[in-house]
């Protein structure tokens, strides 16, 4: 007969319903590591960690190196560029140093220890202490870039809108301290978990920032989302005064022709009168074709604006996105204590926003023709002379207009 006594004094026991647990726990991990060969297992926090092979290593490895190298490269020649040229070397350009040295740093102090993290299957190997310094350094270089970009659509905004009251594009000193401002809201987001307010995670081979609540929301509020916010309404400011312009040029072309077609009419009517008449004419006609040809520059320019900061906003969201919203909702699904994110899905999405400091000096390269060209003579070790090829290339460009 069965003993229903026994049966429940030892199930309401608390050490055999923690062997129960564990048992099925270990249960568990032996299904999965079966079921995958190659996966591996952090107990201390739950995260399946990937075990490559030595060609995946080898393939993973190139891959991320070329990324790296080319983050390095380019933002190298955008601070060598404005350093050296003197066309560049403007207040309105330092902050293409400043994102250029953020991403740098991105490249050279992060990236290389997050290639060692993810060729060992995502376990830290550095320890706690260099933990906590890896994910300042992650997290400061990352923000600032980020910070530099909203900053950077502002000053296109006010530039364009405000060309005689905003001053900051003529005064190094405010530029300057626009920067500084930049790094201090870095710092910002950098300092509490070693202030004690959110503290890092650092278990055995798992090195994440910290999972707190309300520094999640914080940090990703002020690295992220409210950049993100100001860098799309300055984008619609900029795009509505180019559709504003473009209408108004196309207003004021067709009453250019009508009037040009009025003046040529009585220009023929009057060729029997005196010289003087003939010249107020023509003085007037060039006075219409002047105004028209800085309407035309005006227009172009609020034009190549609103598209350069169209295209640089739309690749920042698409790199940075996925990942913040990743962060964002982490720690309300997996928890404080540490990390339920598929590890290749997390380094995934990591690599796409880094990905934001590789694109970021070949976008403004590629809408700025005098960073196009010192990008040729430098790669090209052609160092002499590149002030002088420059102008005369600017002049050809003008004579061409």
């Amino acid at each position: 007969m069965f003993n229903t006594s026994r049966f429940d004094t030892s199930f309401g026991s608390s050490e055999y319903v923690s062997e129960v647990i564990n048992g099925s726990l270990r249960l568990f991990y032996n299904i999965v590591a079966s079921a995958d060969p190659t996966a591996m297992w952090n107990e201390s926090c739950g995260e399946q960690l990937l075990d490559f092979t030595t060609a995946e290593k080898i393939f993973i490895g190139m891959i991320l190196a070329i990324m790296t190298t080319v983050t390095v490269i380019g933002n190298t020649l955008v601070v060598i560029a404005v350093c050296v040229v003197k066309k560049l070397r403007q207040p309105s350009n330092y902050l293409l140093v400043s994102l250029a040295v953020a991403d740098l740093s991105v490249a050279i102090v992060v990236m290389p220890f997050v290639i060692v993290t993810d060729l060992t299957g995502g376990k830290w190997m550095f320890g706690e202490v260099f933990c906590n310094i890896f994910i300042g350094m992650d997290v400061m270089c990352c923000t600032a870039s980020i910070m530099t970009l909203c900053v950077i659509s502002v000053d296109r905004y006010l530039g364009i809108t405000r060309p005689l009251t905003y001053p900051a594009r003529q005064n190094g000193q405010l530029m300057a301290k626009m920067i500084f401002g930049v790094w201090l809201v870095s710092a910002s987001i950098t300092l509490p978990p070693f202030c004690g307010w959110a503290k890092n995670v650092h278990t055995a081979g798992v090195c994440l920032i910290s999972q707190d609540f309300g520094y999640t929301i914080y940090s990703t509020a002020v690295a992220f989302y409210i950049p993100m916010l100001v860098m799309l309404f300055m984008y619609y400011k900029i795009f509505k005064a180019a559709r504003k312009s473009g209408a108004k040029h196309r207003f004021t072309d067709l009453s250019r022709r009508d009037r040009l077609e009025q003046a040529a009419n009585e220009t023929l009517r009057m060729q029997g009168l005196k010289p003087p008449g003939v010249a107020e004419e023509c003085a007037a006609l060039s006075r219409l074709l002047s105004r028209e040809r800085q309407n035309m520059s005006i227009f172009k320019r609020e034009q190549k604006a609103a598209t350069t900061l169209g295209v640089i906003v739309g690749v920042f969201s698409v790199c940075w996105l996925p990942f913040f919203i990743l962060s964002t909702a982490r720690p309300f699904i997996c928890g404080v204590e540490c990390s339920c994110v598929p590890i290749w899905l997390e380094r995934v999405l990591l690599w796409l926003g880094y990905a934001n400091s590789l694109m970021n000096p070949f976008i403004y390269a590629f809408f700025n023709r005098d960073l196009r060209s010192t990008y040729r003579d430098l790669l090209r070790c052609r160092y002499r002379n590149i002030n002088r090829r420059l102008s005369a290339v600017g002049v050809h460009e003008a004579l061409k207009v």
